[in-house]
């Protein structure tokens, strides 16, 4: 599964990030750099489907990095790569997110992270950090969607993640029970499904979207025929398929991230109820900034649904996000490979107004964002080209984005934006 070319590009990931990185220094007695550099951590999975995702976004951060002049006011500012993945899964790690969890914290030069990808990851690191004695520790994510890492959704959220009383992440992007809401409302609206029966992963991320998507898909007036977990290690799904089948459904909703063997899942949703013009696909962003999803024939016709504004949006709106995507473009050939590179740059951009804010300690950092009327981005400055503010009381961003995208001729086009409501 993992060729040599993904070996030696997530190798080449590894270089990058201890490049990044730089020499070591002793870190302050408040959990601050002493050298006056501040490192700024980035949690990604960099191996698997997400390999293609997280490196444009590694590369999209550290080319604004160079642009602004690596500073934050009158600190130095360099980034460290940290990858929560294994080859062995392909896809995030638990382990491995709580292993990065207290590297973060150990690490005295650090002083906030940007991540991470995954809900289910950041539900493991956020109360680390948030219990680092010198902390609690700043985390922006660019791409977590799951409700409960700030607000009431399942039972103890999201106050067990903050252990300390002290709220420490903070999120540039909407959330599920938008998004998932979203995809309900354009299936009646739009596609005039009738009747839809939903999958998902059986992770936090994608139990989260489709619980959002079933409780809005029936207020829409559509009938939802089941919704029931899919087994990732499954060598294909026919069986499932055939079963679904019978209950003559007018869409497939997937609930969950192509990382979790979501090829093989539409390959066998088509070979069985047939192509997407006749039972139609619908998924959320965790399938979207995927070039295997995109390229796959099955995969054709099929709608996604994106928690923010498009890399062609973002290029039409103009002003700093299109110039960076143009000089992405420039040095690296093409766009990213994902919607949510700029997303991480918007997260980059508030942490490092945090830290210019600061005293340079982990405690100061974080309270720039959760004290007083929070952080806020102005619009001719923002990488999303929106005046972005983040709450204090919870860490939740006040724009609220949410795309609905169609795959066609293996690329993922932007089809229309959706109000959300």
């Amino acid at each position: 599964m993992f060729r040599a070319a993904k070996i030696f590009a997530t190798v080449a990931v590894a270089g990058l990030a201890a490049s990044a990185c730089g020499g070591s220094a002793s870190g302050g007695s408040d959990g601050g750099s002493s050298s006056g550099t501040m490192v700024i951590g980035i949690d990604l999975p960099l191996q698997g489907a997400s390999k293609d995702a997280s490196e444009s976004t590694v590369n999209a951060m550290k080319l604004y990095l160079d642009q602004v002049g690596g500073k934050a006011g009158k600190y130095k500012v360099k980034l460290k790569v940290y990858d929560d993945s294994t080859a062995a899964k392909g896809a995030w790690d638990d382990a491995t997110c709580a292993k990065n969890a207290q590297d973060h914290v150990a690490n005295t030069e650090e002083v906030a992270v940007m991540g991470t990808y995954n809900s289910g990851c950041a539900k493991i690191e956020v109360p680390v950090l948030n219990q680092d004695p010198k902390g609690p520790m700043l985390m922006v994510s660019h791409a977590n969607t799951n409700p409960g890492l700030t607000k009431s959704w399942d039972p103890g959220e999201p106050e067990k993640y903050f252990p300390s009383g002290k709220r420490n992440y903070a999120r540039v992007i909407a959330t599920d029970d938008y998004q998932g809401a979203a995809g309900a409302q354009f299936a009646a609206k739009d596609l005039g499904v009738k009747s839809c029966y939903v999958l998902n992963d059986n992770q936090t991320y994608g139990i989260g979207v489709a619980k959002a998507f079933v409780d809005e898909a029936k207020k829409q007036g559509i009938k939802v025929l089941g919704n029931q977990a899919w087994d990732l290690k499954q060598p294909n799904y026919t069986a499932l398929f055939t079963n679904i089948k019978a209950t003559n459904p007018d869409c497939v909703y997937l609930g969950g991230i192509f990382d979790n063997n979501g090829g093989q899942l539409v390959k066998d949703k088509v070979k069985v109820l047939g192509d997407n013009s006749k039972v139609k696909l619908i998924a959320p962003d965790g399938f979207s900034g995927y070039p295997d999803f995109d390229k796959l024939a099955q995969a054709q016709g099929s709608y996604l649904t994106f928690a923010g504004l498009t890399t062609t949006s973002l290029r039409e709106q103009g002003g700093v996000g299109a110039k960076l995507l143009d000089a992405y473009k420039k040095k690296y050939g093409a766009d990213p490979a994902t919607n949510y590179a700029l997303y991480a740059v918007e997260a980059l951009q508030v942490i490092m107004k945090a830290i210019e804010g600061s005293d340079g300690t982990r405690a100061s950092i974080r309270d720039q964002v959760f004290s007083g009327s929070g952080i806020s981005i102005p619009a001719d400055v923002s990488a999303v080209g929106k005046k972005l503010t983040i709450s204090p009381k919870t860490g939740d961003v006040d724009v609220l984005d949410i795309s609905v995208i169609n795959v066609k001729d293996n690329e993922e086009k932007f089809l229309k934006p959706w109000p959300v409501s």
